[in-house]
């Protein structure tokens, strides 16, 4: 019998209170986005998975990682960390993306929030309607949600 084959029964046994640590023996981590094995393997997912490992690492403007970061710096590292290059900053970034619609967004797309034009943040999207992201100085890297409907979705080459 597989590990995974043995989650449903272990579950039943210890309750859905132990789920994240069955996971966790069993070597997978739930990630907020993230459905399938199939999924786990692209780039996108598996900087999905970097930068929620990155959860409670400070903000600090500029930074870009592997302790500290800012918005843009968090998507740097864990773009990187998966195997794809992406410029330093947040504009840049949506330049160097494929621009795709909301309806077509999926988890480890990146979202970018603007004023207009002017692209200020970003984040990597998790699902749910929720982004990974370094907020702003005095805060830490977190799970939230998307707060606005000021946002333009780019997927990573």
């Amino acid at each position: 019998m597989t590990a995974l084959n043995r989650v449903p029964s272990l579950m039943a046994r210890a309750g859905t209170a132990s789920a994240l640590t069955i996971a966790a023996v069993g070597g997978t981590i739930a990630v907020p986005g993230l459905s399938s094995e199939a999924a786990a393997a692209t780039p996108a997912t598996k900087a999905l998975k970097v930068a929620a490992a990155k959860k409670g690492s400070p903000y600090r403007y500029g930074a870009t990682g592997p302790h500290r970061f800012d918005c843009s710096g968090l998507t740097l590292y864990s773009f990187k960390k998966a195997g794809k290059k992406l410029p330093r900053t947040a504009a840049q970034q949506y330049n160097k993306t494929r621009h795709i619609s909301a309806k077509s967004r999926k988890a480890g797309d990146l979202v970018f929030f603007h004023s207009g034009r002017n692209v200020y943040h970003v984040g990597i999207y998790a699902g749910k309607g929720r982004i990974w992201h370094a907020p702003k100085t005095g805060d830490v890297v977190r799970l939230q949600k998307i707060w606005t409907r000021s946002v333009w979705y780019g997927r990573v080459r």
